[in-house]
């Protein structure tokens, strides 16, 4: 007989449910845990979990003591928790010393003011390069006489690979800031720095939609075809394989959008090119993509800032492409090899290092829907990496809950406000559409450090992150000896979040 669509539904919804885990029972006997135990239970009881997974880990992280564990040895996909391993490998790594370079060098002799030869543009990945930090490389070059070359400008990338783009990447977010094309050669627009981007802002004066970039810059083509009107729906997109920008919908009030360039080192080399006409440089040859010859002489060169700073805008704002670049810089320095590849078993092996049993990464963000982590492991990276001469610096990196400041509280900034956990939480974010995960430290109402992993997967409702919210408040106020004064109708409040964390949402819409 024929199933029906209404009964194949019903018969994979029962079988969802069944195989979905029980309530995680106290794992410690004494009543503070038991209470903590209901309550969690309670809480992942919300009805828009019903069809999706959940795993949760609590630990003390004084001792290592589970105090709550569901479901922790099952594989889910972290999103952003990914970073919590990326960040910490290259802290262990390339230490909190490290600095990215960029240098510019002569492949010829100069005689006066004259390069006979070609000027090459070499990169290491810095994701912080703006267009003031060209300009200032031009002004070096400047400085040392040259005033006309006769060959080539040579953009140099090859510290990395030429694979831009992650093997798992969604081809419609590659017009999207945090989906941009990885290269050893880069540009940020701000200091959010997001390399390989560009700010395009639309306008609406005297009837007309005016069009800026920042930077300036014309190595993207704008086609604006919008319109000015009574309200601002407006659609700022770079098309598949091109540097061509289409701007579409209606504009009202200013708007902009950060958006991806095809090949960044080329982009990266536009800018230099211009800086160095303003300060008199003349580069005859045309702008090729190569690598610089054995002997070439160093004119100038620009370091970034250290890794131990650098990580406060890679984990506040969860940058996709600092965690990227770092991956691939961890793959050149331990096996001469800048790669994906590379760089994933350096964090692998740092990873099992600790004591972490289940991981499978496909790239350093957490962008990848085949990226797998345990809820366990996230907790046994957390407790491990606490005696790292490195981790409080990485520990002060993690979003703060409720600190309105963007470069403390980072994506946690509008959560939690108002309650024991404000100031408190200190964990790193993570969203995927139908995947949320939150996972850090809290101090106990005891004073009690804990380290917590959450992570929820496959809802089809919107954001569940006020799940995530409840059991890090209800952690904030555990205590072993005393039973929480708080309501349990409290734990059923629902609140309304955003599908995706403020990193994927800018400007800065929450």
């Amino acid at each position: 007989m024929r199933r029906t669509s209404a009964s194949l539904v019903a018969g994979a919804l029962v079988a969802i449910l069944a195989w979905g885990s029980s309530p995680a029972t106290a794992v410690d006997p004494s009543p503070g845990v038991a209470d903590l135990t209901k309550d969690i239970n309670l809480i992942l009881g919300d009805d828009r979990l019903a069809i999706a997974r959940s795993a949760v880990v609590v630990r003390s992280a004084a001792t290592g003591e589970e105090l709550y564990s569901t479901d922790a040895g099952k594989l889910m996909t972290p999103a952003s928790n990914a970073k919590l391993f990326t960040s910490a490998a290259a802290a262990e790594v390339l230490g909190l010393d490290y600095r990215f370079q960029t240098s510019v060098l002569r492949a010829g002799r100069q005689t006066g003011s004259v390069v006979t030869g070609d000027l090459v543009l070499r990169g290491t990945g810095d994701p912080t390069m703006l267009a003031e930090d060209y300009d200032k490389l031009a002004a070096a070059v400047a400085a040392k006489g040259v005033k006309l070359v006769t060959g080539k400008l040579v953009a140099d990338d090859t510290w990395f690979d030429s694979v831009r783009l992650g093997q798992d990447w969604a081809w419609d977010d590659e017009s999207w800031y945090y989906a941009a094309q990885i290269s050893a050669l880069t540009a940020s627009p701000d200091r959010d720095y997001d390399p390989g981007t560009v700010i395009v802002s639309v306008s609406a004066s005297d009837g007309k939609v005016k069009v800026g970039t920042t930077p300036e810059t014309d190595y993207l083509k704008i086609v604006n075809k919008a319109t000015a009107g009574s309200s601002t729906d407006v659609l700022i997109e770079r098309q598949h394989g091109t540097n061509t920008v289409l701007i579409t919908g209606t504009v009202a009030e200013p708007y902009s959008e950060w958006i991806t360039v095809d090949d960044p080192a080329r982009y990266a080399a536009s800018l230099f090119r211009s800086a160095l006409a303003k300060h008199g440089v003349r580069v005859l040859g045309p702008t090729v993509s190569g690598a610089a010859p054995e002997g070439a002489a160093e004119l100038a060169e620009h370091e970034s800032m250290p890794l131990s700073e650098l990580l406060v805008p890679f984990m506040k704002l969860s940058n996709n492409m600092h965690a990227e670049i770092l991956t691939k810089a961890m793959g050149r320095k331990v096996a001469g090899q800048g790669t994906w590849a590379a760089g994933l078993k350096v964090t692998g092996d740092f990873a099992r290092g600790l004591g972490v049993q289940v991981l499978n990464l496909r790239d350093g963000s957490g962008l990848s829907r085949r990226d797998g982590v345990t809820a366990a492991s996230i907790a046994q990276l957390l407790l491990a990496v606490r005696g790292k001469p490195w981790y409080q610096a990485w520990y002060d990196s993690l979003p703060v809950a409720g600190n309105p400041d963007r470069f403390v509280g980072g994506t946690l900034r509008n959560r939690m406000r108002g309650t024991p956990a404000a100031g408190n939480v200190r964990a790193k974010t993570g969203s995927l559409t139908g995947v949320t995960s939150l996972s850090g430290y809290v101090t106990s109402a005891e004073g009690e450090p804990l380290v917590f992993s959450i992570m929820l997967n496959q809802y089809l409702s919107s954001s569940p992150k006020d799940i995530e919210d409840k059991i890090a408040v209800r952690l904030a106020r555990f205590s072993r000896t005393a039973p929480d004064a708080a309501p349990a109708a409290e734990l059923r409040t629902q609140q309304t979040y955003p599908d995706l964390e403020c990193s994927w949402l800018k400007p800065a819409e929450c």
